[in-house]
């Protein structure tokens, strides 16, 4: 199978090998528009993609078997287009891939920023709101449209979010006969939708006085919505610092509260999926507010009571326990739930769960430390400080090979005094 990357130039942008590849193809897969670009030279059967398009592809391919397959993409097929699917059912060995430039690289080059230090954020088919954990002053964004009306929801969420100052081009037709371009800010942004095949360049610019928030954890307690229950925000911190996500891992957040570890564990990369449960449905309400606003509308707010409703959830990659630590089953429940080398971080103030916290730490070993924070407040003419509660920590890696393998020394010695 042949897959053939084409821009808005159509045709004549194509090199000679992917003229041949469409010339000598039986059946040509591919959306209506890029299908209308092909000249009658290209004889074969034209079949367009259906929506939804994702459980189509295997659908398709086994319709048309047996015949030679030129399937249409924009561009480069393997940037954000129907390559990835195409790879996903019939392996890299399976397709011949040409790729033309991208949007992108257009965008860029119609700019004049690198494309390495460009960040570039998709909305198509996906919520706007995933573009605010992008904002950061002085940052380069190229954000690939949904349709036409993409372009003001993009300055609408960027003066929301305290980006209002920001300059915006619309890149219409990248690359055609058609091509065009639109300037303004987010600020004064009236102009109409255009052509719905366009990307937006953003050089992203804070207003004054709007509020920072940045690319690590402990992001200001300000910045969520709340009724209190929420990780403070060097707790917050030094909890995320030991739960350590990576790109592409899971967290389950029990308990959620506002969704602060959530939401700050999925910001620490585009990949970062979590699940938070929350038995307070008005709290599990509000934890989505705080996700969409801040840039991760992907968290999975699940409304129930743990440990029940983690039975049908998928394997952790680590797990964050912020409340409910003394009902029954629930540690073990979580525990069992986490493959090898998985990571329990959980927090308490309390002394009942800090005595189930300190068992645990002398059954499984990790690490037990006490969390204290001060602030300076006024006293009379001076300055003293404020202690905030102390918050007991019990963080621990699950072990690959035996009852006592990832133990600190320490744990080990004493889990070897228990057995004697």
């Amino acid at each position: 199978m042949s897959v053939v990357g084409i821009g808005a130039d159509g045709w004549s942008g194509l090199p000679d090998a992917a003229r041949s590849e469409l010339m000598d193809a039986q059946v040509l897969i591919g959306g209506e528009r890029q299908l209308g670009l092909l000249p009658p030279e290209c004889a074969g059967r034209r079949v367009a993609w259906p929506s939804p398009l994702r459980p189509a592809v295997p659908v398709l391919l086994a319709a048309h078997a047996g015949n030679r397959i030129a399937v249409l993409a924009s561009g480069d097929p393997m940037f954000y287009g129907i390559g990835r699917a195409l790879t996903e059912v019939l392996g890299a060995d399976g397709l011949r891939v040409l790729p033309h430039p991208s949007s992108v690289s257009y965008a860029c080059a119609r700019v004049g920023w690198p494309l390495e230090d460009t960040e570039v954020i998709t909305l198509v088919g996906l919520p706007a709101a995933r573009l605010a954990a992008a904002l950061h002053n002085g940052r380069r964004l190229l954000i690939l449209s949904a349709d036409a009306t993409t372009p003001a929801v993009v300055a609408a969420l960027l003066r929301d979010h305290g980006f209002g100052p920001s300059p915006l081009r619309v890149l219409e037709q990248l690359g055609g006969a058609n091509e065009a371009w639109t300037d303004g800010t987010a600020d004064t942004w009236a102009h109409p939708p255009g052509d719905p095949l366009n990307v937006i360049a953003v050089e992203c610019r804070r207003a004054p006085g709007a509020a920072h928030l940045g690319a690590v954890p402990g992001l200001p307690d300000e910045a969520y919505e709340h009724d209190g229950q929420l990780t403070k925000r060097h707790i917050r911190a030094a909890t995320l610092g030991v739960l350590a996500p990576a790109p592409g891992e899971l967290l389950w957040d029990v308990g959620g509260g506002s969704g602060s570890v959530a939401i700050e564990w999925m910001r620490a990369h585009p990949s970062c999926r979590a699940i938070t449960v929350e038995r307070d449905p008005v709290r599990a309400e509000r934890i989505t507010r705080n996700a969409e606003h801040l840039g991760v509308p992907g968290l999975r707010v699940i409304t129930g009571r743990a440990p029940d409703s983690l039975a049908e959830l998928p394997t952790p990659d680590a797990v964050f326990i912020g409340g409910g630590l003394t009902v029954p089953g629930l540690l073990d429940a979580c525990w069992e739930a986490m493959p090898a080398g998985g990571r329990l971080v959980a927090n308490t103030v309390t002394l009942e769960s800090e005595a189930l916290l300190t068992e645990q730490y002398r059954r499984r070993g990790g690490e037990l430390v006490r969390l204290a924070v001060a602030h300076a407040v006024p006293v009379g003419g001076f300055t003293g400080w404020r202690q905030a509660m102390p918050v007991t920590q019990w963080s621990v890696r699950k072990p690959s090979v035996g009852p006592t393998a990832g133990f600190s020394a320490q744990a080990r010695a004493e889990h070897s005094g228990d057995n004697r």
